[in-house]
């Protein structure tokens, strides 16, 4: 038996063994199987001498009843061999746009062949062709493009026979279906298993979301985005999706579902909640047990309701558990002051039934007792601290009546306390109120508390006095006696006036001019008792000369008042004038001077407040959420979602706004850190300064409502716009970010974070300030600067001494301003490349800075030369920076002078290497490097498919194949220059 005769034999008993060894994780769907056909397969063999040799030949055995087939050739002792085995069409999916080509073989090792070892070969080809249609037996191998060579891992060695498995990839299959072909140049090969199969990500259900059966991509897209939807009774605000890799698992599952409210999840769906639990919203948790006081008799329950009885608060959440009225309070007592006369203290002690509440307060009535008529007490009672809103037990009440009977009630409060009255079991009805009848009495009369002068003149004196306690209006009048006299030296003989009064003021009349008198006053009593006098006290009449002088003083005093009011309107006209004149224009100066006026408002840190939240209610609106309505998620911050949506405040128009969200589950702290941007942007009111409609913090999710930018972020418009704008526009945008950080910088603050990505933008390309999160007060002193022990640093936005020192100031601020006009010039380019933080660091500390962007005007790129100079000092002032730029506005040809631009640094790329130093393997790898990959596919259709045609490529080349936006066509066509000059290297130091 030959060789090959023997290879047949033996590959008919190893084929049960080699059968078991395959096994696939990963859901394969075969769409051909040598082995499985069981028939003749048809395959079509082809050699350019037909007549000479058969080329491949087929054998046939029978395994278990069931035929088996092998393809085997041996032409080893013959030159120039090209033998080809076609299979037959194979219908691909739609979908399918790569195939796995298993193959099981036998390979016989040349130098067992004598005198052929010159001709013989050990490896032969893998070869596939698209078709739209089977095209029968009509073969043409120029249709054919390899796929790869087969080697085997194992060499057959006479009768030691080892079998091989290769798995090659088939890619790039477009049409109806393909065919695969083998090609042998002169080996002795034994083909015993062909199977073809593509793998498929299977249909499963992941994070309460379904997703369908899904063809593994390709080489070229090694993960597959796939939508899903959430399963019956779930929700989820954005569509989940997960991804399919080419070997076909599911990884990295976005968007979890929640179940609704009354579903909780169970085995990857959502089950109602059972009666007796409740879930209140859509989320992961389980359902819960109702609270105390609350019962639920259905299913689906959203929350539990009040059992008989019970109430829940306004302010309760409707997940709480409910509480009954408290009962009423007990002991109420009333003490008199004995110091005080008027006064007394009401006190008692707390229910012994609170409801099961802790927000227990106290309210206090008063009504008074006149005859039969039981009347309020009035305004004029005053308590202490308060009547109502009581924490303690007890409270003062003074500027009480003597001789009048009080009634005191009191009356016990808590949040549900606005309830009727409901039957308790056992019938059982609390009472929510004390009430205590008191009065009064005093025995003595009242006391004179003080004596003064109404008028006077030459012959009278018109007095008054105080008592306490007051008399009330309704309580008999107070009759009073005053005795005067003419103050003598003469002791022993003292005669006094006496009169009777029935009010506390009187006017003594028929008195001597210039004379003193001495006056005291004593209250008397129902009984005719005399209260205590008061002490004597001098008043003395005018004197007829004192009179005239008086009415001299009394016109000096008019005259002098007029003389003043004109030399206050002189002074303040003179003064305005003044500052009209010595006003200077922004226009006026490029680099200020240190000493300059101080803004009349001043920045206020949030964080010097000991309650941040007195801050935000000081500085910002609070909304309520019933008027903003969310319609999108936009984006994704530190602390939550934000979206896009409405706000229609009561008597305003709607209007657009972005809503950050403050995620479920986080700290006080963090609730804290959130809201505290909002109590920093509150405090700006400028146009190119991000506007604060309002915030949320009263409700469970807080939230901060600003104005909506159509545009998002700047780096990424200018990104997706690249080339669009003129250098003007370019430069107008500039000028608005200039602008809000000049007023941010007179208001004695300082951002720390400005970047292109925390600009935003609105659809009439005005930029705006944002993103406060980083920012902290300047300091009163010119020197001013906020230094921190640590924190995260934005590296490439940061100037040198706030990086070593934690020193920043608006000298700092400048510096990142410096790298925005970089960023806008260069439309969206990340600054440094793809430096690390470590070589950019090092690279500005060895005086190296920024290449002008491509087509940047020239005194654009020195005002960012400026803004990055080393010595903070001499950088120029957000002041002087919104004038220049006003001055380049106002005069367009001032842009037309270009900067000098090297693309080899500007673009960075390594000549014609890639990553590593090596030539670029592919047009694909070349465009990737330079972020222009959505152009591949032109390319290819051009047929520009290796570097040596891209470096012969021109300007109108690269129109010609589709590349429009000027962008993109510089950033090629400066690529292409910077590959042709073969001394460019990856590092910018070298430039």
């Amino acid at each position: 038996m030959d060789f090959l005769g023997r290879v047949r034999h033996l590959l008919f008993s190893c084929v049960l063994i080699n059968g078991i060894l395959v096994t696939f994780q990963a859901k394969e769907e075969v769409l051909l199987d040598m082995k499985a056909t069981g028939g003749e397969l048809g395959w079509l063999t082809w050699s350019p001498n037909q007549g000479d040799r058969s080329g491949w030949e087929v054998t046939q055995r029978t395994l278990n009843g069931s035929q088996f087939y092998t393809y085997s050739i041996c032409n080893v002792e013959e030159r120039e061999q090209d033998n080809w085995l076609r299979t037959t069409f194979i219908q691909r999916r739609p979908s399918v746009s790569q195939v796995f080509v298993e193959l099981q073989f036998i390979v016989r090792d040349c130098n067992s062949f004598d005198g052929a070892s010159l001709t013989c070969k050990e490896t032969f080809n893998l070869y596939s062709s698209d078709a739209d249609a089977d095209v029968g037996t009509a073969f043409r191998k120029g249709q054919f493009r390899k796929v790869a060579t087969v080697a085997p891992d194992e060499i057959t060695k006479k009768n030691d026979m080892r079998i091989n498995t290769e798995t090659k990839v088939v890619q790039s299959l477009s049409q109806k279906g393909f065919y695969l072909a083998f090609q042998d140049i002169g080996a002795c090969i034994a083909l015993l298993s062909v199977r073809v199969y593509y793998k498929a990500c299977p249909a499963t259900t992941k994070s309460l979301a379904s997703f369908p059966e899904t063809v593994a991509g390709g080489l070229n897209q090694q993960l597959k985005k796939v939508s899903g939807k959430c399963v019956d009774n779930a929700y989820s605000e954005d569509l989940p999706h997960i991804y399919c890799t080419a070997e076909g698992e599911w990884v990295v599952p976005v968007g979890q579902c929640q179940c609704d409210a009354g579903f909780e999840e169970v085995e990857d769906a959502c089950q109602e909640c059972q009666p007796g639990f409740f879930k209140a919203e859509a989320s992961r948790d389980k359902c819960e047990p109702c609270p105390a006081n609350t019962q639920s008799q259905d299913s689906r329950s959203l929350f539990c309701v009040c059992m008989d009885g019970f109430y829940r608060a306004l302010t309760d959440p409707v997940t709480g558990p409910c509480s009954g009225l408290p009962s009423a309070p007990r002991g109420l007592v009333a003490t008199p002051n004995s110091l005080t006369p008027g006064k007394l203290l009401l006190s008692w002690q707390p229910p012994e039934d609170t409801g099961g509440r802790s927000d227990i307060t106290y309210s206090v009535e008063c009504h008074r007792w006149e005859g039969s008529q039981h009347l309020p007490c009035g305004e004029k009672i005053r308590y202490d601290p308060a009547n109502t809103g009581l924490l303690d037990t007890k409270v003062s009440v003074s500027e009480l009546d003597p001789y009048l009977n009080y009634t005191f009630t009191v009356e016990v409060h808590s949040g549900v306390s606005m309830f009727p009255s409901q039957p308790m079991p056992h019938s059982f009805k609390p009472q929510s109120s004390a009430t205590l009848n008191t009065s009064l009495h005093y025995t003595d009369p009242p006391k004179i508390t003080s004596m003064r002068l109404v008028e006077r003149d030459s012959t009278s004196l018109s007095l008054s006095w105080d008592v306490f306690p007051r008399p009330r209006v309704q309580s008999q009048p107070i009759r009073y006696e005053l005795a005067y006299r003419k103050k003598d030296n003469k002791i022993d003989v003292t005669t006094y006036v006496v009169l009777k009064l029935e009010k506390n003021s009187v006017q003594i009349s028929d008195l001597s001019p210039g004379t003193a008198y001495l006056v005291k006053v004593q209250a008397l009593g129902d009984d005719g008792n005399q209260g205590v006098s008061s002490l004597e006290e001098q008043f003395e009449t005018l004197s007829e000369g004192q009179l005239n002088k008086t009415a001299v003083i009394l016109a000096g005093v008019v005259a002098g008042v007029v003389t003043l009011l004109i030399l206050i309107v002189i002074v303040f006209l003179h003064r305005r004038n003044r500052n009209t004149h010595t006003r200077q224009g922004p226009e006026d100066t490029y680099f200020s001077s240190p000493e300059q006026l101080k803004p009349l408002k001043t920045y206020v840190d949030p964080h010097t407040y000991e309650d941040p939240n007195v801050a935000v209610l000081k500085f910002a609106t609070e909304i309520h959420p019933s008027h903003i309505s969310k319609q999108k998620v936009i984006g994704a911050g530190e602390f939550g979602e934000v979206y896009r949506g409405s706000l229609k405040a009561p008597g305003k128009k709607e209007v657009a706004v972005a809503i950050k969200t403050l995620k479920p589950g986080y700290t006080e702290k963090q609730r804290q850190d959130f809201l505290s941007e909002a109590s920093i942007m509150g405090q700006f009111s400028h146009q190119n300064i991000i506007r604060l409609e309002g915030v949320v913090t009263k409700f469970k999710h807080a939230m901060i409502v600003t104005e909506f930018m159509e545009n998002g972020a700047l780096d990424r418009y200018l990104r997706d716009h690249d080339g669009e704008f003129s250098s003007h526009q370019l430069v107008g945008m500039l000028r608005g970010i200039a602008a809000g950080m000049k007023y941010l910088s007179e208001m004695s603050y300082v951002h720390r974070d400005l970047a292109a990505r925390n600009i935003l933008v609105n659809t009439a390309l005005e930029c705006k300030v944002s993103d406060f999160g980083l920012s902290r007060v300047l300091e009163d002193e010119p020197e001013g600067t906020y230094t921190t022990s640590g924190g995260k640093i934005p590296i490439r936005w940061t100037a040198p001494e706030a990086i070593a020192y934690r020193k920043f100031t608006s000298a700092s601020d400048v510096w990142s301003f410096g790298i925005v006009m970089w960023e806008v010039m260069a439309f969206g380019e990340r600054p440094y490349w793809d430096m690390s933080n470590h070589e950019v660091m090092k690279a500005i500390n060895e005086a190296f800075r920024l290449p002008a962007p491509m087509d940047c005007p020239s005194a654009v790129y020195q005002l960012m030369l400026q803004c990055w100079l080393q010595d903070r000092a001499k950088r120029p002032r957000f002041g002087d920076i919104v004038s220049l730029l006003d001055k380049l506005l106002r005069s367009p040809d001032s842009l037309k002078t270009i900067a000098d631009f090297d693309p080899r640094v500007s673009i960075r790329l390594p000549s014609t290497s890639g990553s590593d130093g090596s030539p670029f393997r592919s047009v694909s790898e070349w465009l990737e490097s330079i972020k222009m990959s959505q152009y591949s596919e032109n390319f290819t259709r051009a047929g520009v498919v290796t570097m040596d045609q891209v470096l012969q490529m021109k300007n109108e080349d690269i129109k010609n194949i589709g590349v429009r936006l000027p962008g993109h066509l510089k950033r090629i066509a400066y690529s292409i220059l910077g590959l042709k000059d073969q001394t460019s290297t990856l590092s910018v130091f070298a430039v």
